[in-house]
């Protein structure tokens, strides 16, 4: 049986009609389509695993298809059968940390998903939802498959497509904006918010209204902000999206920012191509005690390198324990993750005042925005534990001056500090449309490379001519004409040697520790960047963002 079908043409009636999870659950395939000529429907072939099933699942098949302009037939095969051509048929889309890349939707498919829910009665009600809003823990850490959503009303296929592409877009924001007659979706890739779909007030009053309550907020509630969490699975991959929103001017804005849980992810051996510095901060979290510093500007992966840092701590050995605001990473294994709930009293300092009282050997606090979570951070790593933590600042140097300001006293900086690592992240070049040629004597002399070297420079395309290649068939499926593809992190390692220590303990300048650790061998934000560019994984204009130059 298994030989008769063509099983991408499976995969693609599955993908559009039904969905793989459904039927898995209800033991039915779509076979084939039997072409006709209009006005005359064509028919899709749908096999189940036992006839007498028609009279529960037979009508929502006939809808699912119907609405899609198509006419079906059943026959019977056997639930082996069909359970070995679902198998084949999951092996044709794979889910990886590019998103799901052969799921396909285009951005017509999305705007006509959102449109058709406007013709739903009603405002943005949820009325007939089947989501459980119960407030049981248990219930509120269940993964619902996302396929129940793409089965559901129009509303809820609309918020499912619109989930479900934005991962396959590699997007990690979604941004829900409304404006006086019109409601704007816009995704966040590669750290750049680009314009996805525009939809008429009520469908897009309706999606945010749906995506609420999927994220378990109030849907009544639209004067005050809120927070929540959507949890789902689809294809046996789960998709975890931060939820916010906040009023504005012409209703509430939401922001979903997609939690990538994926393990090649929370790699160090992935984040940090260079290998020296990989070694080199390798040594510093496999101290005994001391406390580690990853500064950056938000959104600069620092929560990443630190959830990959201590997956390679858990060993089974060590009693991990982390404090974060919010938790984005599930790191599994042994590492026990606390919420900061500030509503009970459940602050960053508080929380490790209660960690001291639990063994813990390494103690994560998700980030010092004070002098009480500093100096308890620095107590912990003078009393043998190991600490991680996160600051806001722009290089290594000027994390010891935030520290500074914060009132922590040098003599405990020099005692607990065992490093600080600064990071930015810069986009990767698109290696499939970008060109090389040769540095201009402006770059050569804003890089340091030799003049004429060979770099790749991104093919940017304006918003016109995306549109114009996109109906010419020659858009770069990859990049989808930005002219980048993914992003990597950029450097600097500042070590806390003697020299630093000293240099700390007479408080000198940033500069003045700056140049001290670059006489030691750290490479600068700007220096590790240049390294990318030889390596043509990214370009100078991207350099120039974080040297704010104006340099392309």
């Amino acid at each position: 049986m298994s030989n008769t079908y063509q099983i991408s043409t499976i995969r693609s009636l599955i993908d559009k009609h039904l969905s793989l999870q459904w039927c898995r659950e209800n033991v039915v395939i779509p076979l084939k389509v039997e072409p006709s000529l209009p006005p005359k429907k064509q028919v899709i072939t749908i096999a189940v695993g036992n006839i007498s099933y028609l009279g529960t699942i037979g009508n929502t098949i006939k809808q699912r298809i119907s609405n899609n302009g198509f006419d079906c037939v059943f026959i019977e095969i056997t639930p082996e059968e069909i359970q070995s051509l679902l198998d084949q048929a999951s092996n044709e889309r794979i889910f990886n940390s590019e998103g799901i890349e052969n799921y396909d939707f285009s951005e017509d498919d999305v705007i006509k998903s959102l449109l058709d829910a406007s013709e739903d009665e009603g405002s943005e009600s949820v009325a007939g939802f089947d989501f459980d809003d119960s407030d049981d823990e248990e219930v509120a850490l269940e993964e619902i498959d996302l396929s129940n959503e793409m089965l559901g009303n129009k509303i809820q296929r609309a918020a499912a497509t619109v989930l479900i592409d934005s991962c396959k877009k590699g997007a990690s924001d979604i941004h829900i904006e409304p404006h006086e007659k019109q409601i704007k979706i816009r995704l966040r890739r590669d750290g750049v918010l680009q314009n996805y779909v525009t939809m008429p007030k009520l469908p897009g009053l309706k999606l945010t209204a749906c995506l609420k309550n999927m994220a378990k907020m109030d849907i009544a509630e639209k004067r005050a902000s809120q927070d929540g969490k959507i949890r789902r699975t689809f294809e046996n991959n789960s998709l975890d999206f931060r939820c916010s929103t906040a009023p504005s001017k012409y209703g509430e804005k939401m922001v979903l920012r997609y939690l990538n849980n994926d393990t090649n992810v929370l790699n160090l051996d992935t984040l940090i191509e260079n290998e020296d510095v990989r070694s080199k901060f390798r040594k510093i979290i496999n101290q005994a005690n001391g406390i580690v510093i990853v500064s950056g500007p938000t959104g600069s992966g620092k929560s990443t390198t630190l959830a990959s840092a201590l997956r390679e701590k858990d060993n089974g050995e060590l009693n991990i324990v982390t404090a974060e605001d919010p938790i984005e990473y599930d790191m599994g294994g042994d590492i026990q993750q606390f919420p900061v709930l500030r509503a009970k009293g459940q602050t960053f300092a508080n929380l490790l005042r209660t960690f001291l009282r639990q063994d813990p050997d390494v103690i994560l606090i998700g980030e010092t925005r004070d002098p009480e979570t500093a100096e308890s951070s620095m107590d912990a790593a003078e009393t043998g534990h190991l600490v991680f933590t996160t600051l806001h600042a722009n290089s290594a140097s000027t994390s010891l001056t935030r520290l500074l300001d914060m009132e922590v006293p040098p003599y405990k900086l020099t005692a607990s500090l065992r490093g600080i690592l600064a990071q930015r992240l810069l986009r990767k070049v698109c290696p499939s449309c970008s060109v090389e040629r040769p540095l201009s004597d402006a770059e050569a002399e804003f890089t340091g490379l030799r003049r004429g070297t060979s770099v790749r420079v991104a093919s940017c395309l304006t918003a016109d001519e995306k549109i114009q290649r996109k109906k010419e068939g020659i858009l770069c499926n990859r990049c989808l004409g930005t002219g980048y593809k993914g992003r990597v992190g950029t450097y600097e390692l500042l070590k806390v040697s003697r020299p630093i220590s000293n240099a700390i303990k007479k408080q000198l300048s940033t500069q003045e520790i700056e140049e001290i650790a670059i006489s030691e061998g750290m490479l600068s934000l700007k220096a590790y960047a240049v390294k990318l560019i030889e390596k043509k994984l990214t370009t100078v204009s991207e350099l120039s963002k974080i040297c704010n130059d104006d340099h392309n």
